[in-house]
């Protein structure tokens, strides 16, 4: 069974940095893609960034040019790191990897901007 542990969550100031980490049970490169999403009290999950095998990195318009993602493959980790960070992201940031059809998902770690 695949497990994915985040981590580095916790409070910072609006204009801070954050680096949330996504620990893999397998080897990175078994999955289409690893995935992070962030879902706020009453809202929908929504997607955050992704990056594939192939090294191709998406992210939503909500976080570009403030947050990025990486992978370190010998880690088995996909980070997100956060830069001037809002209050509006604030949320429960989760890591997901794919793998064909199937989704594998962490439990998510908190993230509180405010000041």
């Amino acid at each position: 069974q695949v497990s994915l542990v985040e981590s580095g969550g916790g409070s910072v100031q609006p204009g801070g940095s954050l680096k949330l980490s996504c620990k893999v049970s397998e080897n990175i490169f078994n999955f289409n893609s690893l995935r992070w999403y962030r879902q706020a009290p009453g809202k929908e999950r929504d997607f955050v960034a992704s990056i594939n095998v192939g090294g191709k990195i998406e992210d939503a318009d909500s976080v570009k040019g403030r947050f990025t993602i990486s992978s370190n493959n010998a880690l088995n980790t996909v980070f997100l790191q956060m830069h001037s960070v809002k209050p509006e992201d604030t949320a429960i940031y989760y890591c997901r990897a794919n793998i064909m059809s199937r989704k594998y998902w962490g439990k998510g770690t908190q993230v509180t901007v405010t000041s």
